[in-house]
């Protein structure tokens, strides 16, 4: 299974790590900073340098059956050879785009009060999916979540047990994505009094690195389901 060091330090930009494998089915590396594709969140892209070549990596995936972190290099690209070390560099802004939405998202689930059901990231938006019979006020809910991105609250992370979790079944407020389970343990993303739930994903250190946002359309996706758009302003 790949060490995955965006767990632990979601500003790593640039890394070195050996290859376990290069083949058609993409690039594993034995620790990687490149976030999978995954709760939404898409998978990260850069390069990968070894010698005198640089490849593309155009997108980042997670094998479900190892645990494995593939890297998808660029159509044509060379392949670094088993136990080659290689340095691994992020495209930057848009992984940086990517946590100051996701931890916007949770904001979002603070100052919603409903059951998420889906939910995207892209690095100029974001959305959620909530289980709601009716639309939220949308000027209202533009006020509570830039004051709680002004407020700069810290965002930090914690492990906790599955049994844990499994005691406590209201941390999770995603319907349609479960946590990941099965390590024995689970991550968990604190928003200082305003939100806590299980988190793969990568995440700023405080909620004012977010920036301003506005509420976009907020449209009935079913009976029960609101989808809140949410743009990065400016």
């Amino acid at each position: 299974m790949t060490e995955t060091l965006f767990r632990d330090d979601a500003y790593l930009g640039r890394a070195t790590a050996k290859v376990v494998r290069a083949d058609a089915g993409g690039i594993v590396l034995q620790r990687t900073i490149f976030y999978p594709a995954g709760g939404g969140q898409p998978g990260d892209r850069g390069t990968l340098t070894w010698g005198g070549e640089t490849i593309e990596i155009v997108d980042t995936l997670k094998d479900k059956e190892t645990g494995d972190i593939i890297h998808v290099p660029a159509s044509g690209a060379a392949l670094p050879e088993n136990d080659r070390e290689v340095r691994l560099d992020l495209d930057w802004p848009r992984r940086y785009a990517h946590m100051r939405m996701h931890t916007c998202l949770h904001l979002l689930c603070a100052v919603v009060d409903g059951a998420v059901t889906g939910g995207q990231i892209s690095t100029e938006k974001g959305r959620l999916d909530f289980n709601l019979a009716q639309s939220p006020d949308k000027e209202a809910l533009n006020v509570a979540l830039n004051r709680l991105i002004a407020d700069n609250l810290p965002v930090t992370s914690r492990w906790i047990e599955d049994a844990e979790l499994a005691a406590n079944p209201d941390m999770v407020r995603t319907l349609s994505v479960k946590p990941p389970m099965g390590t024995g343990r689970v991550r968990v993303i604190d928003i200082a009094g305003a939100d806590s739930q299980p988190c793969g994903g990568t995440h700023v250190r405080a909620t004012g690195e977010i920036g301003p946002v506005r509420i976009g359309k907020i449209e009935n996706k079913g009976k029960q389901n609101r989808r809140i758009n949410i743009l990065f302003e400016g």
